[in-house]
């Protein structure tokens, strides 16, 4: 590179060096290793004095020589990347939504991207709308939504385990014979490019699949059954014949035998959405204890430059979910871990040494939220998370004795409620119900307290039937 020319001529104009002891001075700067620049300084100086400079001025221009090779462009690079920095920073601010869709599309494969501009786009007020069989496409597109306001729609071609080109071939489907209107209409006009398991599957996951179905459960465990009916539709339009029965004989085609029950409960849909997606996209587990995350003094992700100006070191509160653990080990034999979480504001990483990793290592396998206590150390430009303890976010909201209001919407279900709650008496918090009757919600006082440990709020959530769990 040019910038690397310069450093050269300039020490061996000013310092008088050799153009092999020039290429090591370019090697040190590029390096940044201390040794190397100290020793090299001292080097510019006696050969810049022996030019009749002045040892405070070599060890100035030596700076500004190193300064400019971290990071140094010649003016026609310096003029193209401000042009091109002027229109990204116009199209951001005069089309967003534009902007934002253009940008994902590009990074649709990197999921922690999309994570970023996921943050992004809530603080900027940009709705993000779930994948949709019917409405999505390949890439991320703008939609215009009610009240002519628009949003962002999910690309089908940015969920895990799916194929772009093949999210394309179903684009035209849906313009050629329009939008799918049932899952039998889907198998029946399936490219052939979809026709794969995985990537039906993590349609369903993510959701994609409630336009024609809105019970992901059934229609992630009717996959194989599409992929069967789709074979047939696909033989059958090869053959160009009829059935030998005609085409509307019962049995001219596999038929849905949908399993019976209720949907996953809205912590499993959380959980399947993550796993497609890599981010929380329709709601966050964290939002269930926002009426929680203040009073514990719980500092969020987007606060933590803010709270830690000014300060060498503070301890902060926080409350996520974990995304990703990675063990490592030093080199004097010390075992640590980097642990990613995230909370609704975006992700934060703790490293955890040797003795707390040591003693929360089971919390690290834990599908819920925790609390973690961390000292934030600043770093130059950067801070670091020191984890000091975890521990269930559950439990420390149990140990407040707040009330519990459980929405039941199938009366089936009471009898498993019974046996979760069975061993979990003898404490101060209410508990209600509020069922849902068909024509109107019946709002039950327990007579009974509870304790209403981490382990029972979670057992709750899993109870198929309860449709929803609150803090009263």
């Amino acid at each position: 590179m040019i910038y690397q020319e310069q450093v050269q001529q300039a020490a061996r104009d000013l310092a008088g060096y050799t153009l092999g002891g020039a290429d090591l001075l370019r090697r040190a700067m590029g390096k940044k290793i201390k040794e190397e620049m100290d020793q090299q300084r001292d080097i510019f100086v006696v050969g810049a004095g022996e030019n009749n400079i002045s040892a405070q001025l070599a060890s100035d221009i030596f700076d500004q020589i190193a300064s400019f090779a971290g990071y140094g462009f010649n003016k026609s690079h310096a003029a193209a990347y401000a042009l091109v920095c002027y229109q990204t920073a116009w199209l951001k601010a005069n089309y967003p939504h534009e902007f934002m869709a253009a940008s994902m599309t590009l990074d649709h494969g990197n999921t922690d991207k999309l994570a970023v501009f996921r943050q992004d786009c809530r603080q900027n007020q940009i709705d993000v709308l779930p994948p949709d069989l019917n409405k999505s496409g390949s890439a991320f597109r703008v939609e215009r939504c009610e009240r002519e306001t628009l949003a962002l729609r999910y690309a089908l071609g940015a969920i895990r385990n799916v194929s772009a080109e093949a999210m394309e071939k179903l684009n035209k489907e849906k313009e050629r014979s329009g939008p799918f209107q049932s899952l039998e209409d889907f198998a029946r006009r399936m490219p052939k490019e979809t026709c794969n398991k995985r990537q039906l599957e993590n349609l369903a996951k993510a959701g994609a699949l409630d336009c024609v179905h809105d019970n992901r459960r059934q229609a992630f465990e009717a996959i194989d059954q599409l992929l069967s009916q789709a074979e047939f539709f696909r033989r059958e339009a090869e053959s160009n014949q009829s059935s030998l029965f005609g085409s509307d004989a019962p049995d001219a085609a596999p038929t849905f035998r949908l399993s019976d029950g209720l949907d996953w409960t809205q912590a499993d849909k959380l959980r399947l959405e993550f796993e497609a997606l890599g981010l929380y996209l329709s709601s966050h587990p964290m939002d269930e204890y926002e009426s929680h995350l203040e009073r514990l003094k719980i500092t969020r992700s987007d606060q933590l430059v803010e709270k830690i100006s000014g300060q060498d070191t503070v301890r902060l509160r926080l409350a996520g979910q974990i995304s990703f653990v990675q063990e490592r080990v030093s080199g004097k034999g010390n075992r640590f871990a980097f642990v990613q979480f995230t909370d609704k504001s975006g992700l934060f990483e703790v490293t955890l040494f040797s003795e707390t990793l040591l003693q929360c290592r089971d919390l690290l396998k834990s599908e819920g939220a925790l609390l973690v206590t961390a000292d934030a150390r600043r770093e130059n430009e950067t801070f670091k998370l020191l984890g000091v303890r975890l521990q269930p976010l559950e439990d420390v909201i149990a140990q407040k004795h707040t009330g519990l209001g459980l929405w039941v919407d199938d009366l089936d279900c009471l009898d498993d409620i019974k046996a979760i709650l069975r061993n979990d008496g003898g404490g101060h918090a209410p508990l209600k119900f509020f069922i849902n009757t068909g024509t109107e919600i019946v709002e039950i006082s327990m007579a009974y307290k509870f304790r209403l440990s981490g382990n029972l709020r979670e057992g709750l959530k899993s109870v198929r039937g309860v449709s929803r769990i609150q803090d009263i």
